[in-house]
């Protein structure tokens, strides 16, 4: 058994209360705790992200109970990916919000931070379904604790309306898990894998409408058409550094898909046939067209950001919808891109606050540092709408090309290639009326801020948002590499044999031809169980 999988999810959750206890009248102590503690996540999680490349599978067992009665941590290809991915935005997001003083200006900012870290961390990890649920209501609770920090009507009603959505899904989350748990007697995900399999198909009524409820909850997670209205004011009026790092947010909800729908209730499942390619992509094609065509109709520079990371994660569950390996691989391709992406967006719509009295879409008196904000948001803007030569317009060429086979190509192919032109527009619109067509006006010094009193940037806030688009340059001048790690994640995914052999401690499994058969169709990184 391996303990340090286990680490990224309990050391946020003793530095967060040890900041609380011991710090919480010292800011610059917190500083430097709530940084090193990062640096050790992002240490940690590389490791474990190497350790799992050449398909290794690790588990850990609190308690030294074994599954499926035992609580277990597991971190295999796409799990340890997704909380490298998170510790690295951490990280520059953490950056900024020292830089920019948000930190300063209300309570308990760092010890939220890690544990909004280990919420995250945890759903990454979880190997059951009821400590998925846990995790995500340790997302709930530091999230909205993060969205009011600073105080103010606006953000208040805000973070109500996204704590309303969010219980709406944790009801949803408990009825299913409920329905599960009555019909085969465990919440293990490799265990379920088993049992789903097991049911007759006269009695399948139970089931169905778990995977349906499932659907809905993880939908609601990722901001899926219908299920989408909570983002805009929440992402909005949230601080710009927790808007940032809400975008990983999102990807929790398309992780708890792809991990579900390929691991639990796979396509050729005949259970749930059907489920995959009906509604989800309906809803993805959807959302992906009603979050760009919101980029061009929002009012707000922030709000503009907001339905581009909806249209983005329509962008993603197109992809995952198809669930194929290409299809699996380009939406986490595109995940990785649309993190980091949207992250960047809302650090500079707070540059651009710090020198405006609002962020309506209307012509002003010049910003401060106008030219290095304006070419920040240029970068981030072609980004996210997908233009060459970043790597978002890569990722479009990947869905794209997974999709190529489907029934549905050309309505797959219209909308995206739609999305992104309106797009394009929306974010050249917001970007020349807010940098370019400046007023020779002094700013009015009766009209308040918005919203909170802000500081002129610093160079630290600059440093944060180019370290992030260094990033993005980085996963763009190594596509092709990323890529093949996105393909053979995928395989690891669509051959589930070693992951359940592991947690489920029957190595023998893998000693049948047909399962060595199967796990070789999808790719060399399925390695044989007794090497576990």
């Amino acid at each position: 058994m391996n303990h340090w999988i286990i680490l990224p999810i309990v050391l946020p959750s003793l530095l967060a209360p040890f900041i609380v206890l011991a710090a919480r009248y010292h800011i610059g102590i917190q500083r430097v705790l709530s940084v090193a503690g990062v640096l050790a996540l992002i240490v940690l999680n590389l490791a474990l992200a190497w350790q799992a490349s050449d398909g290794t599978i690790t588990l850990y067992q609190l308690g030294d109970w074994a599954a499926p009665f035992g609580i277990v941590v597991v971190g295999d290809r796409l799990s340890t990916m997704m909380i490298l991915l998170t510790a690295v935005l951490a990280f520059f997001v953490l950056l900024y919000a020292i830089g920019s003083g948000w930190d300063q200006r209300g309570r308990h900012f760092h010890a939220l931070y890690q544990f909004q870290l280990m919420g995250i961390m945890g759903a990454f990890l979880a190997g059951d379904l009821f400590n998925l649920f846990v995790f995500f209501e340790v997302l709930l609770i530091a999230s909205y604790g993060l969205m009011i920090h600073a105080g103010g009507n606006a953000r208040l009603r805000a973070g109500v309306q996204y704590v309303l959505y969010n219980l709406l899904g944790s009801t949803l989350f408990l009825f299913a898990l409920g329905a599960i748990y009555a019909q085969t007697g465990t919440l293990n995900m490799a265990d379920l894998a088993e049992r789903v399999q097991l049911i007759s198909a006269d009695d399948t009524v139970g089931i169905r409408l778990a995977a349906v409820l499932l659907l809905l909850v993880f939908a609601i997670k990722g901001a899926v058409m219908p299920l989408h209205f909570w983002l805009p004011s929440s992402y909005a009026e949230a601080p710009a550094p927790v808007a940032a790092l809400f975008a990983i947010m999102t990807k929790v909800g398309a992780y708890a898909i792809i991990r579900v729908y390929t691991m639990i209730f796979p396509p050729d499942l005949a259970v749930t046939d059907g489920l995959h390619t009906s509604w989800l992509l309906i809803a993805a094609l959807v959302s992906l067209a009603i979050g760009m065509v919101g980029v061009l109709a929002a009012r707000k520079l922030d709000r503009v950001v907001a339905f581009s990371v909806i249209g983005s994660m329509g962008m993603v569950m197109v992809a995952i919808a198809l669930f194929t390996p290409a299809g699996i691989a380009a939406a986490l391709y595109y995940m990785v891109h649309s993190t980091l992406a949207a992250a960047i967006l809302f650090l500079v719509v707070d540059l651009t606050r710090a020198g405006r009295k609002d962020l309506a879409l209307t012509a002003q008196p010049p910003i401060a540092g106008a030219a290095l904000t304006a070419g920040l948001f240029f970068v981030g803007a072609i980004a996210m709408a997908g233009l060459p030569p970043l790597s978002g317009f890569i990722g479009k060429l990947l869905v794209l090309d997974a999709s190529f086979t489907s029934d549905i190509a050309p309505w797959v192919w219209g909308t995206i290639l739609i999305s992104s032109l309106i797009s394009v527009v929306g974010f050249g619109r917001a970007g020349s009326v807010v940098y370019w067509k400046a007023k020779s006006l002094a700013p009015d010094p009766e009209v308040a801020p918005e919203a909170d009193p802000a500081s002129p940037p610093t160079a630290l806030s600059y440093a944060a948002v180019g370290g992030l688009i260094a990033l993005l340059v980085a996963h763009t001048a190594f596509a092709g590499q990323v890529h093949g790690y996105t393909t053979t994640t995928a395989a690891q995914l669509f051959a589930p044999e070693p992951y359940k052999a592991v947690v489920l401690d029957t190595p023998g499994k893998l000693t049948r031809p047909e399962d060595k058969e199967k796990a070789d169709a999808y790719g060399d990184d399925a390695k044989d169980g007794e090497d576990h």
